[in-house]
């Protein structure tokens, strides 16, 4: 099995573990990172629905959340003028 099909085969296990929240999502993950590190031009190859399967698995892992910050480029209130209150 070439690097590349065995990424693939993982991303897809992770992928179900990621919507069923099986116990070997950290495996999985750890998997990945060693076959990334060991072969650093997969990367490259992973599709964008890929590297959000990746991303989703990581962030149900460490139970985070990734956001989009928006910049107001000074439409919104200073931050020295911001009290508790807006808070």
């Amino acid at each position: 099995m070439t690097p590349h099909e065995s990424m693939s085969l993982k991303i897809a296990e992770l992928s179900v573990s990621v919507r069923a929240t099986l116990p070997n999502m950290p495996t999985l993950l750890r998997d990945i990172h060693t076959i990334l590190k060991n072969d650093s031009d997969l990367v490259s190859v992973l599709s964008p629905e890929e590297v959000g399967i990746i991303v989703s698995g990581l962030a149900a892992q460490t139970q985070t959340t990734i956001t989009n910050s928006v910049l107001s480029g000074g439409k919104g209130k200073s931050l020295k003028k911001i009290s508790v209150d807006d808070i």
